[in-house]
């Protein structure tokens, strides 16, 4: 399953592409404001091939368009966060050399199209530290409410954090 931006294409993962997410789901560099970061190890790679053969989560491998090659430069998840509310919790990370090019919104609002078109969610809802003022721009900009503040959430770097909870329903996405 492909969609395509207008510069981007999300890929649904395969196994082929298990090296890669593992890659990118154990780099400290790109979850800086974790709790924790997990270990590139035979756990992570089954649970990605859980993931990949399961129906509660969708991880999509992010490529730019133009690339003949389709190098991947991040990907995006969507998984069921409330079954019986139809509300999905989304997931994104782009690496390093292609943040701050608009690749992490157009792949967060293509997501959110599969989400509401195709998984037909109620509610989207994104997290997160609140010290990741990135991401909850990147949120904001693909028309993500932010809901509330859940104080003291994280225990991140030794100390109490608080992670932002970010959400968009149905109505909302199809009135943009």
């Amino acid at each position: 399953m492909k969609i395509e931006g207008k510069r981007l294409i999300l890929t649904k993962a395969t196994e082929k592409d298990i090296e890669f997410l593992c890659k990118v789901e154990s780099d400290e560099s790109l979850w800086i404001y974790e709790e924790d970061v997990a270990e590139n190890d035979d756990n992570l790679r089954e649970k990605f091939k859980t993931r990949i053969n399961g129906d509660s989560c969708y991880d999509f491998v992010v490529t730019i368009k133009e690339d003949r090659l389709q190098t991947p430069i991040g990907f995006v998840s969507v998984w069921k966060y409330t079954d019986w509310r139809k509300s999905w919790e989304v997931g994104f990370s782009i690496l390093s050399q292609y943040q701050n090019k608009g690749y992490g919104v157009e792949s967060l609002r293509l997501l959110l199209g599969f989400a509401f078109e195709e998984l037909k969610a109620h509610k989207v809802v994104g997290m997160c530290n609140i010290e990741n003022i990135a991401s909850g721009k990147m949120m904001s900009k693909c028309s993500m409410r932010l809901e509330g503040t859940f104080k003291d959430e994280l225990d991140w770097n030794g100390k109490w954090t608080d992670q932002q909870f970010f959400s968009i329903l149905e109505s909302e996405y199809k009135n943009n």
